[in-house]
């Protein structure tokens, strides 16, 4: 196990990726990134690391801003609660903690939207502590090169991984080794087609040796993938104005702002959709113009969502209830953060 170690540590130091959150030990920087980087991957969360940082430099400067001010930060990134907890914890810390984040994974455990991974990534990277972060690289390069074939997406499985990650992570710099593990995954020892031939394991894998590269990491069955049905309602007047309303139930997306929303159980057609007794209280019996019609879909980790966005035109918004929809113009729509399928519908 030590020559895995150091031969890991090597190749890391040779190979690792430029990023900024790895010139820093700063745990409010490490902290945006790990909660940033959870369900995105690396080129696509660069971009927003470098945004939020560059408009909230420090965790004050999150904690004083206001909450879609960090979600239109967050716009296109998904998984929302991310954000809205990150800005909870930011008033926390700068209000109970006098802006310092705790120094060990006990205490940052106990912040709203930090579990043990990002916990034991904070924890060990700033403050060196023995913790063990295991994600989907490091469940890939384990159960590859020592020959894991317990399911990891079962408590068995996934503690048998985390015990060896563990127990590996026997070198002085713990932070580093973790980086390294989840590194080798990204990089060399990846999902499809994983680079075995220039591998520094490759004298040792198990699953090379055993012509299972490509059946490991195995997983049990996925759970059902939920459909849903959303019609949209981007509905405009003579005065170039839209409506919009904002998601406050316990849902996906809660806290973006969306256009008016019909959801079914199933597929219906739009002509369904207009007799409905919904439709009926959005209009107001007034005559509608269809200008046209938009077909999404987007998937989500559980849910497959259908998405219509109908163009429709009225001569009237005066029969809306203020305190569910807000009148804006069209080209102030992008002032509001929406989800990743509805930006830049206008």
């Amino acid at each position: 196990m030590t020559g895995f170690v150091s031969d890991l540590i090597l190749w890391y130091k040779e190979n690792e990726r430029e990023l900024p959150w790895r010139k820093t030990k700063d745990v409010y920087r490490i902290w945006v990134s790990e909660i940033i980087l959870q369900q995105t991957r690396v080129n696509q969360g660069l971009s927003y690391y470098i945004n939020f940082v560059e408009q909230f430099p420090t965790v004050n400067h999150l904690a004083n801003a206001s909450e879609d001010a960090v979600l239109k930060c967050w716009e296109g990134l998904g998984y929302y609660s991310r954000a809205r907890n990150m800005h909870h914890t930011a008033k926390y810390i700068s209000q109970e903690l006098n802006g310092i984040f705790p120094e060990s994974y006990d205490g940052l455990l106990k912040l709203k939207g930090i579990g043990s991974y990002t916990a034991a990534a904070i924890s060990s990277i700033c403050f060196n502590e023995h913790r063990t972060v295991v994600d989907g690289n490091v469940f890939r390069v384990l159960t590859r090169i020592y020959g894991i074939e317990t399911a990891i997406n079962t408590a068995a499985g996934k503690k048998q991984v985390e015990e060896l990650a563990h127990v590996l992570n026997e070198g002085k710099d713990k932070g580093t080794f973790n980086q390294a593990l989840m590194e080798f995954g990204a990089l060399q020892c990846t999902p499809k087609v994983p680079n075995c031939a220039a591998c520094i394991f490759s004298q040792n894998c198990w699953a090379l040796k055993n012509k299972k590269v490509d059946l490991l990491p195995i997983k049990e069955k996925k759970l059902k993938i939920n459909h849903r049905y959303m019609f949209y309602f981007l509905i405009k007047n003579r005065h170039n104005q839209t409506i919009i309303q904002r998601r406050n139930h316990n849902d996906i997306w809660k806290g973006l702002y969306q256009f008016p929303l019909i959801e079914t159980m199933k597929n219906i057609t739009v002509k369904e959709v207009f007799a409905s007794e919904d439709f009926e209280r959005l209009i107001n019996k007034q005559e509608v113009k269809i200008t046209s019609e938009t077909l999404l879909k987007h998937q989500l980790t559980h849910q497959t969502l259908h998405l219509s966005i109908l163009s429709i035109e009225l001569n009237s918004f005066a029969h809306l209830n203020k305190s569910e929809f807000q009148v804006v113009e069209v080209d102030q729509i992008s002032e509001y953060a929406f989800p990743k399928p509805l930006i830049g519908i206008n």
